[in-house]
């Protein structure tokens, strides 16, 4: 799949779910960005771990801390009943493999709880610094974010970029 295919099929519906106030390009830039550094937006289930969807996703900090975050705990709550997900740890952890636009929600989520503003389009440095600080990776990348950034500008920009 394109980004632009990825934008269409998982982002936009996922942010359709949510508040307007959380739909920006800054959004779209770092959920692009995010995804393709996680996943490759390829890999639902990590290889060699425990992550699952697209934005790889853990049980315990990720969908958990997402679904008890004061910030997003009740449109984590909506999101789920739109999808039929009980919004548990377990179901929606089971349920990200295999929901694209549940899993992009939650991303979108995640980001929503930092306290810091999105950076905006194109501040890479700042961009890498909220990853880092909201999905906490195991074993960061840095050499990669760049790449993965430029990507994500060039799918808002409108140029086809697969995934």
């Amino acid at each position: 799949m394109t980004l632009s295919e990825i934008r269409a099929a998982a982002i936009a519906p996922a942010l359709a779910l949510l508040p307007a106030r959380m739909s920006s390009p800054q959004a779209e830039a770092m959920l692009l960005a995010i995804g393709l550094q996680e996943s490759g937006l390829t890999h639902r289930r990590q290889v060699g771990g425990p992550a699952r969807g697209l934005w790889q996703f853990e049980q315990g900090g990720g969908v958990r801390g997402v679904l008890l975050h004061p910030l997003s705990r009740q449109h984590a709550l909506a999101a789920c009943e739109a999808h039929n997900v009980k919004p548990s740890a377990a179901a929606v952890y089971a349920a990200l493999e295999h929901d694209d636009i549940l899993a992009a929600a939650f991303a979108r989520l995640l980001l929503w709880a930092d306290p810091a503003p999105l950076p905006a389009v194109g501040e890479v440095a700042k961009s890498w610094d909220l990853y880092v600080r909201t999905w906490r990776p195991g074993k960061p990348h840095r050499n990669r974010w760049d790449v993965c950034y430029a990507q994500a500008m060039d799918a808002l920009a409108g140029e086809e970029v697969p995934a």
